[in-house]
Order: structure tokens, then C-alpha cells, then sequence
């Protein structure tokens, strides 16, 4: 089972592993836990380099970023995604982010806030006491019809459903791509009702690229700014490269907010004490019959750090794959050329060493003092470097928003006999949703 593999300087150790769901999440935590910084991880002929050690991240991450790209898996996935942002590299990719860059400034960020809560407002409006949602199914549709209008200017709603499956499925559809046996897979029968999926998807952005060229004005969202942005010989975005770069912001801005809530809401209706501190900041910031504004961001502390201790247990990106160009060293060790380098968000996030007793949701423990210790790739839920998601900004702010307009009004309880269980996949997610019970708090 285990043997050493000798590199130069430092021996990087080696186990074999077996990836099935969730069960590789907790494998992964305890072969760190064993290994710390590097090991060499063997999936069948597959290997793969685990890097835990912050440090080491950071040089992969920043500081030697230069030296790896996203690595042949995630090309695969051009297929669904193109040359978007998440799977384009070098000049382009930096070409592409800068364009993409201006919609997330601070400033329109904010102006984004009454978007956020007039949303959500209006789906929790629909809401009873007592009655019982897949709150999974329910944060997806309002993140999406959020990103949707802040972002593109537009209003799914009334298909919000429809295209949250199509999306859904097309995400499977990119695991299945990303997997090593790809190949294989791709010759299955099922693979037609993906394909499916990925016709009615390219249909709608396609719709809404041509809708927003005969518009011919610009409307000051993002959109816009794709559609009149040129390159340095003054050429503007083909259709293509405008639906590659809808696609994933349209898909990856309500994926991960969507899947941070839904696990915050499951983690607050497990820890009573904890939600009912929640509910007395957002009663004493929020005055009935108010929504929350940007500027009540500041004063939402605890309810941040619920939403920062969430993403510690269970981050939306559980994971990053790089591929090193060349040999390359970090710290006492030499990655060799074509390696296939694993960085895993949900393993550091449970490191005894930097959160004691990690397992347990504790907001408290995210104090300023606690934050100036913690190196930088001890937690970072939206990833880091150059390649750091460029919605950070927008995703705080919303999934904040949310959780006080929410819990203003009300309170959920899990279904005791609903399966919990996680999915990683390109994000984590609940594997069977995620049963809850409403319960109206102005009762």
C-alpha cells in the first residue's frame, strides 16, 4: 500500500486511495493528517500530488503560479464551458478577467444589494409555516435569478427551475469530463440527455447575446461591458467567446452561494445556540418590516461569521487541480514536470492545527486576533493568486444578505430523516438535497 517515492531533496511519500464520494473528502483529511505537507496519492495508474503545507500552496498558488496551469482534466471540460474564465490560461485568460474585473468594484457591488433582497423577498414571500422545501432547490433557483439580473440585466424567474436543472445536470456532465476515465464514460448512453441539457443552456445565453445586440445600447451590467469590450487590434468578442464567458459566470455565480447557504442552513438548524445568536444581531441591525442594505454589511458581524464558519466546513470549491510545466521545487521538494498537483480546500479547512476542534461549528472562533495568525492558505474558500475567483466580493456580500433577509422571517428545521450526505463533484454539494421544515419566526 505505501512505499517511498524518491525526489531530490525531500522523499515525497506515497498511499493508494480509493475516490468515492464523500468518503474521499475524509480519506484525503486523515492521509493529512499523516503526511502533512506533500504525499503522492495513487488512484489505480492515476497519481496524483496532495499539497496541504499553506506555504507550498501559496508558491503553486502565487509566487511560482507561472510554472503550472489547470491541467488536462479541466481541458476536457472546454467542451462544455469553452475559453471562459475557468478554463482559459495565460495572456488570454488575463485579457479575459480584466474585462470581466470592473463588475465586481466595490461600488457596483453595492448597488447590486436591493437586487439581492427584493429577490429573496419575494420567494420567501411564497413560503409557509410548516411546510417542508428542499432548501438546496431553493437557494439555487433565487441565486440564480440574482446573478441573472445583477449581472446580465435579465429575469429567469419563471424558468429558474427548468434551468437550474439543466445547469445541474450540465455540472454532472462536467465531473463526468473531468474524471480520468473520461473517455470511457463519454461513450455511455446517458451522456445524450447532457447534451440535451447543454443545447437548452446555449439557446438561452445564445438568446440573450443576440437579444442584448439588437438592444444596442449599453445598459451598464456586465453584459455590456462584454459586448463593446476590444482587444488591443480594436476586435470585439465573437458570439462564442461571449457565451463562454456567460456560461460560467451564469453557472459558477449561483452555484457555490447556493451551496454555501444551503449547508449554512443545515449547520444552524443543528446548533440552536449558535442560530439563535444569529437571530438577535439580525433583529437588533434589521427593524421589522426593513431589508438589509449594503451598509448593514458591517454590522452583521456574527451572522459574517456564520457564513465564514460554513465555508470552513464545508467550502462550496472543495478543490483545485494544477499541472506543473517543468520540474519545479517548492519548499524542500521538487514537483516533477507533467504532475498532477491536488489542493484541497475541505482538507485544510479541517487541520486540528490551525482549527481546533474542527469538526464542530464555532463562529466564535473567527476573531480578528484568530485571523492575523492564520496563514492564508489555511482557509480560502474562493481559492487565491491571479486565478482567485474574480466574484468574491459579490458572493459575501450576497450569501450575508440572504442569510439575515431570510432568517428576519424565518427559522428551518432539518427533516431528521432526511440523508445527508456530501457530493464532491466540481463543487460540494448536499448529495439528496437538503429537507427542511419551515418555521415562521412572526408567529
Amino acid at each position: 500500500m505505501e512505499s517511498e517515492v524518491k525526489i531530490k531533496t525531500k522523499a515525497i511519500p506515497s498511499v493508494s486511495i480509493v475516490p468515492v464520494g464523500s468518503f474521499l473528502l475524509r480519506n484525503l483529511a486523515n492521509i493529512h493528517k499523516k503526511y502533512q505537507d506533500i504525499v503522492q496519492l495513487k488512484l489505480g495508474v492515476t497519481k496524483l500530488y496532495l499539497v496541504t503545507n499553506p506555504e507550498l500552496i501559496q508558491e503553486i498558488l502565487v509566487t511560482k503560479q507561472r510554472d503550472f496551469v489547470k491541467g488536462e482534466y479541466l481541458q476536457r471540460t472546454k467542451k462544455v464551458f469553452g475559453e471562459g474564465l475557468l478554463t482559459s490560461e495565460g495572456d488570454f485568460h488575463h485579457r479575459q478577467r480584466r474585462l470581466v474585473q470592473p463588475a465586481f468594484h466595490q461600488s457596483r457591488i453595492e448597488s447590486y444589494a436591493s437586487t439581492m433582497t427584493s429577490y429573496t423577498e419575494r420567494m420567501i414571500g411564497s413560503w409557509h409555516d410548516g411546510q417542508t422545501l428542499d432548501i438546496h432547490k431553493e437557494m439555487m433557483k433565487l441565486t440564480m435569478s440574482i446573478v441573472a439580473k445583477c449581472l446580465f440585466d435579465t429575469d429567469v424567474e419563471s424558468e429558474s427551475e427548468t434551468i437550474a436543472r439543466d445547469l445541474t445536470t450540465t455540472i454532472e456532465y462536467f465531473g463526468r469530463l473531468s474524471s480520468p476515465i473520461s473517455p470511457l464514460l463519454q461513450k455511455l448512453p446517458s451522456n445524450r440527455k447532457y447534451e440535451e441539457a447543454i443545447k437548452r443552456i446555449d439557446a438561452m445565453v445564445y438568446g440573450l447575446i443576440e437579444g442584448r445586440r439588437k438592444l444596442g445600447k449599453d445598459t451598464g451590467d456586465l453584459m455590456s461591458m462584454l459586448l463593446h469590450a476590444k482587444d488591443e487590434a480594436g476586435v470585439e468578442m465573437t458570439d462564442r467567446q461571449l457565451r463562454d464567458e456567460v456560461l460560467i459566470l451564469f453557472a459558477a455565480g449561483h452555484e457555490t452561494t447556493a451551496n454555501a447557504l444551503t449547508w449554512t442552513w443545515y449547520l444552524l438548524s443543528e446548533n440552536e445556540a449558535v442560530e439563535a445568536k444569529m437571530h438577535e444581531e439580525v433583529d437588533s441591525v434589521i427593524p421589522d418590516g426593513s431589508l438589509p442594505t449594503a451598509h448593514d454589511l458591517a454590522k452583521l458581524d456574527y451572522t459574517t461569521k456564520v457564513l465564514t464558519e460554513s465555508m470552513r466546513i464545508y467550502p462550496p470549491a472543495w478543490i483545485l487541480v494544477r499541472k506543473a510545466l517543468r520540474d519545479c521545487a517548492i519548499g524542500d521538494y521538487i514537483l516533477p514536470q507533467d504532475a498532477n498537483v491536488v489542493i484541497s480546500q475541505y482538507v485544510n479547512h479541517h487541520d486540528p492545527k490551525y482549527f481546533p476542534d474542527p469538526e464542530s461549528f464555532i463562529p466564535e472562533r473567527w476573531t480578528q486576533d484568530m485571523r492575523k495568525r492564520l496563514p492564508k492558505f489555511a482557509y480560502f474558500p474562493f481559492g487565491g493568486g491571479p486565478r482567485g475567483c474574480v466574484g468574491e466580493p459579490f458572493a459575501w456580500m450576497e450569501g450575508v444578505l440572504l442569510l439575515a433577509t431570510i432568517s428576519k422571517r424565518w427559522r428551518m428545521n432539518h427533516i431528521e430523516s432526511h440523508k445527508v450526505e456530501m457530493l464532491p463533484r466540481i463543487t460540494l454539494r448536499p448529495k439528496y438535497g437538503m429537507k427542511m421544515r419551515l418555521e415562521d419566526r412572526a408567529k
